[in-house]
């Protein structure tokens, strides 16, 4: 396996996925990574209904994978990539996920400042334009560089 610096980005959040517990619980994907642009899924299983009757997802769920994708935007918004500590997380669960489907989340970091991280985000089965969920979020910069390589001066 290649340095974390000589990753792609792509490589880079595969990696900084594989090792987040609750998201390889609930076996969140990357499906793309950009500079601040990241497109997340979990697909279904049983195991994430929350509600036994409708067959719902929980909002736990939901919540998890923005929470994760927004955070990761955040993080690669810099080059090269900064952990992020997240400040506010606004989720307004706008319908519910079905059971059999899988949930996408697309977050974009639309503006970075020296110490702040502000990102939107959206959630939706098969649809951009109906989503099950939208976010707003600000992530703070903690001054270490995501590779491990120290902090930042």
């Amino acid at each position: 396996m290649p340095a974390f610096q000589d990753m792609t980005r792509e490589e880079q959040v595969r990696f900084f996925f594989s090792r987040l517990p609750h998201g390889v619980a609930l076996g969140v994907e990357l499906i793309e990574a950009g500079q601040g642009r990241i497109l997340t899924r979990v697909p279904f299983s049983e195991f994430m209904v929350g509600n036994p009757v409708t067959g719902y997802v929980h909002g736990g769920v939901i919540t998890a994978l923005v929470d994760q994708t927004a955070g990761t935007a955040a993080m690669f918004a810099s080059d090269p990539p900064e952990t992020v500590a997240t400040l506010d997380l606004r989720i307004d669960h706008l319908t519910v996920a079905r059971a059999g489907q899988p949930v996408h989340a697309f977050a974009e970091c639309y503006k970075a400042t020296r110490h702040i991280c502000f990102v939107r985000c959206i959630a939706y089965a098969e649809d951009r334009n109906h989503p099950i969920a939208t976010s707003m979020g600000c992530f703070m910069k903690t001054g270490q560089l995501l590779a491990g390589g120290g902090e930042r001066k």
